[in-house]
């Protein structure tokens, strides 16, 4: 269990930065590299936006800021995952190839994602936390904060709402959305909304609801716009984390020799050129950490302990490139733009 609780990140004294972690799949280690890298230079993490992969590292992140923990603990929790758990099969996933292919004609996804639940429900209970309750930001956390009520929390993730349609933002959305009480929300219920990827894992539905919830990559798998201000001062910078190299660099081969897996290249090309418009604004791209998962498919469940590590290797370097040219001409270094914002 975590002992006493250190000092809020906003009072801490050393250097803040919000965090916009994309989604990934098992390519998520590649953001653990990134973000203790980060830690190591200083910085601490007053809020974190994630989607899929990224809502799962996001709230090990937030939970080690609420507790006053270092972030170099995400490391040694990623090194013991056993990701093939992840693949956590239905009865009828049991028949063979004929079962999966039935799972998908249902509509439910292959796997169940039960396992996801557990795994990351009993980290963050290590770390004291469980519902949002335990993220939230209070007044003598951060004194100075003009934020809304709802957005007070160390933690947002995206999810796709497809009852509705629409992208929602867990748990600013949920009272005016669903009736619930932000801060009754289980954290674990978020993520695994977030990280339903269709056709892989089931759907999702919060308890207490009949809205069913996909991956929120389907409609932003990086939103690194969630936390920036309209007139573009901060008192920190936000640091977006993308598992990619640059635009239109080392274009990644899907294979698509069976249904599933055509079904996950598509909806991984979807995602990748819904953000992609991101990425043309200069501005974007000066905050961004690109992380080069070297071709790693995101659903690559069988990942062995040295492509692990170079995933990790790989976003530790990424973020020390990137911080020997922070801030970059147009930012101050508390991330606000001293030119007029694109728009």
């Amino acid at each position: 269990m975590v002992g006493d609780t250190g000092p809020s990140p906003e009072t801490s004294g050393h250097k803040k930065a919000d965090l916009v972690l994309e989604g990934g799949g098992v390519k998520g280690i590649g953001l653990v590299g990134a973000i203790t890298m980060l830690g190591s230079r200083d910085y601490t993490f007053p809020r974190v936006a994630g989607t899929s992969a990224g809502a799962i590292v996001g709230s090990l992140v937030a939970a080690c800021a609420a507790k006053g923990r270092d972030v170099s603990c995400l490391i040694d929790i990623m090194n013991a995952v056993d990701y093939t758990k992840f693949r956590d099969k239905t009865p009828i996933d049991h028949l063979g190839p004929l079962g999966e292919g039935a799972e998908l004609l249902l509509g439910r996804g292959i796997y169940k994602g039960d396992y996801l639940l557990s795994w990351l429900g009993e980290q963050l209970k290590n770390l004291e936390v469980e519902t949002f309750r335990d993220l939230r930001i209070s007044a003598e956390d951060d004194p100075e904060s003009v934020l809304p009520t709802n957005e007070r929390y160390r933690l947002v993730v995206m999810a796709t709402d497809v009852t509705s349609g629409q992208l929602v933002r867990l748990p600013w959305d949920c009272e005016d959305h669903y009736r619930i009480d932000p801060d009754d929300l289980l954290v674990v219920d978020a993520v695994r909304a977030s990280m339903s990827i269709p056709f892989f894992f089931q759907p999702y539905m919060l308890p207490g609801t009949k809205t069913t919830f996909v991956d929120g990559g389907m409609l932003s798998n990086f939103p690194v716009e969630v936390f920036d201000r309209p007139d573009g001062r901060s008192r920190w910078p936000t640091f977006g984390i993308k598992l990619s190299t640059r635009p239109r660099q080392n274009a990644t081969m899907h294979p698509t020799s069976t249904t599933l897996e055509l079904a996950v290249s598509c909806l991984e090309t979807l995602i990748d050129e819904h953000d992609a418009y991101h990425l043309d604004d200069d501005q974007t791209t000066a905050r961004t950490i690109f992380v080069d998962t070297t071709g790693v498919s995101a659903t690559n469940f069988d990942i062995d302990a040295a492509t692990q590590q170079k995933l990790l290797a790989s976003g530790k370097s990424a973020a020390d490139k990137f911080l020997t040219s922070w801030p970059p001409a147009g930012f101050t270094a508390e991330g606000s733009w001293t030119t007029k914002p694109q728009t």
